[in-house]
C-alpha cells in the first residue's frame, strides 16, 4: 500500500493575480509551497491562452523553488528549448499532444530539465507504459485542461491507483501529480489513491491566507 505523509504542494499561478505575478510566486514560496506550477496554454490544444517562456523567465528570479512547467500546447517540440532556457526545472508535455512523446522526453532531458508526461481525463494509464523509464513526473488531469476552478473528476482516482502500481513496478523515483479541483476535500482522496504531488490553484490563491490554505491541503493526509 502506498502511503504519503506529506504530499508536495505546487500552487498553480494560473489562479494568481496576474498583475502581481512575481509577488504571488514569492508569497506562496514563503507560505510553504514545494514547487511552483506554471500552466502554459496555446488556445489550440486547450481552449485558453495563458503565457509563454518570457513570463517564466521573468518569474524565475522570484523563487528558488522548482518551476514545474505544464505545456498544454501542440506542438510542444519547437518550444522546449525556450522553456528550458527560461528556467523550467520540470517540463511536462501531454501524451495526447503529438505522436513522438519518446523523442520529446529525450529532448527535455538533454536540455537539462526533468521530463514529465501528462494525461487528460479520457486517456488510459497504459498510454504511458512505454515511456515510464524516461519520465520523472507523471501528471493526471482530474479536470479537462484549459481552465481553472473546475470540479474534481473522481473517475480519475482508479487511474491514479493504476499509475502508482505501474510506478512502483519500475522501481524508479517518479513523482505522481494530480491537477484539477484539488481542495481540502479532494486532496486526501488523491493522496490515498497514490498521488504525492498536489497542484492547486484557487484552493490556494483564492484564499486570504496562503499558508493556511497550503496546510489545509496537507492536514487531512497527515492527521
Amino acid at each position: 500500500m502506498h502511503s504519503v505523509t506529506r504530499p508536495l504542494i505546487a500552487p498553480s499561478v494560473l489562479a494568481a493575480d496576474f498583475a502581481r505575478l512575481g509577488e504571488e510566486v514569492q508569497a506562496v514560496a514563503r507560505a510553504g509551497a514545494d514547487w511552483i506550477h506554471l500552466d502554459v496554454m496555446d488556445g489550440h490544444f486547450v481552449p485558453n491562452i495563458s503565457f509563454g517562456p518570457q513570463v517564466v523567465k521573468a518569474l524565475r528570479p522570484y523563487s528558488t523553488l522548482p518551476f514545474d512547467v505544464h505545456l498544454m500546447i501542440e506542438p510542444a517540440d519547437p518550444y522546449l528549448e525556450a522553456f528550458a532556457k527560461a528556467g523550467a526545472d520540470h517540463i511536462l508535455i501531454h501524451i495526447e499532444a503529438g505522436p513522438h512523446a519518446h523523442r520529446s522526453l529525450q529532448h527535455i532531458r538533454a536540455l537539462g530539465a526533468k521530463p514529465g508526461i501528462v494525461l487528460c481525463p479520457a486517456t488510459p494509464p497504459e498510454a504511458v507504459s512505454e515511456i515510464l523509464d524516461m519520465v520523472d513526473v507523471i501528471l493526471v488531469m482530474s479536470v479537462n485542461p484549459g481552465f481553472g476552478g473546475q470540479k474534481f473528476l473522481s473517475s480519475q482516482l482508479p487511474k491514479i491507483r493504476r499509475l502508482r502500481e505501474m510506478i512502483t513496478a519500475t522501481g524508479r523515483d517518479i513523482r505522481l501529480a494530480v491537477d484539477g479541483g484539488i481542495d481540502p476535500k479532494t486532496a486526501p482522496l488523491a493522496v490515498e489513491a497514490g498521488a504525492d504531488v498536489l497542484i492547486a490553484g484557487s484552493a490556494i490563491y483564492a484564499q486570504p491566507d496562503y499558508a493556511a490554505a497550503i496546510d489545509a491541503l496537507r492536514s487531512p493526509v497527515t492527521a
